[in-house]
């Protein structure tokens, strides 16, 4: 995690797995390290990605379609690796992001429509980028969806489509991991958050 070049890591899972909490964790570790560290998140993390989330996170859950969803979500994450991710990068600075591309083969590549081959094509002439490690808070949906309904925020939409999206998206997850295996780590959330956070540390040092 030294020289010229930052390293960039993504924590993927279903909506109430615990990965934003694990996320800002492993960021206050690295900071107390001696670390840059850039905290960021998606859709969001600039100011024009922040406001294209309000679009895709509230309302309806019938608002847009997959399509659209994907077109929102690619410009959101252009604007973001342009104006945050890239950067830090070239500073040197570690970047850890809430949910990156792997999402988006999710929602909209499988859960929400049949888009994969869309997705990825997209995500290779508009993107162009991996996160150098991925860590994957895999937990019961049965369990998850009760704590991401919880927080009672206007950003729901996703959870408002129930049990049966979350469990097509913990298996869709699993699956990724399976095929991108040099860059994703599987923890297992069902457990004290302190627990998973030594398990995400551990996961880190064996990468770099």
């Amino acid at each position: 995690m030294t020289g010229g070049t930052g390293l960039f890591i993504s924590f993927e899972g279903i909506d109430g797995s615990g990965k934003s909490t694990q996320a800002r964790l492993l960021a206050e570790q690295l900071r107390g390290d001696g670390h840059e560290v850039v905290l960021t998140r998606e859709p969001g993390g600039s100011p024009g990605a922040e406001e294209i989330r309000a679009l895709v996170l509230q309302g309806d859950p019938d608002r847009w379609s997959a399509e659209t969803e994907l077109l929102l979500f690619t410009a959101a994450r252009r604007d973001h690796l342009e104006r945050t991710i890239q950067p830090a990068l070239a500073r040197g600075a570690t970047v850890i992001c809430d949910r990156f591309a792997d999402s988006t083969r999710m929602y909209q590549g499988l859960s929400r429509g049949d888009l994969r081959a869309a997705v990825d094509a997209l995500h290779e002439r508009m993107i162009g980028v991996e996160p150098d490690l991925t860590i994957l808070i895999d937990m019961d949906p049965a369990a998850a969806l009760p704590r991401a309904k919880a927080r009672a925020t206007a950003e729901e939409r996703f959870e408002d489509f129930g049990l049966p999206l979350q469990e097509k998206m913990r298996a869709g997850f699993l699956a990724l991991a399976a095929e991108f295996p040099d860059r994703f780590r599987i923890i297992d959330g069902n457990r004290a958050p302190e627990a998973v956070a030594r398990d995400v540390r551990a996961a880190l040092q064996a990468r770099t």
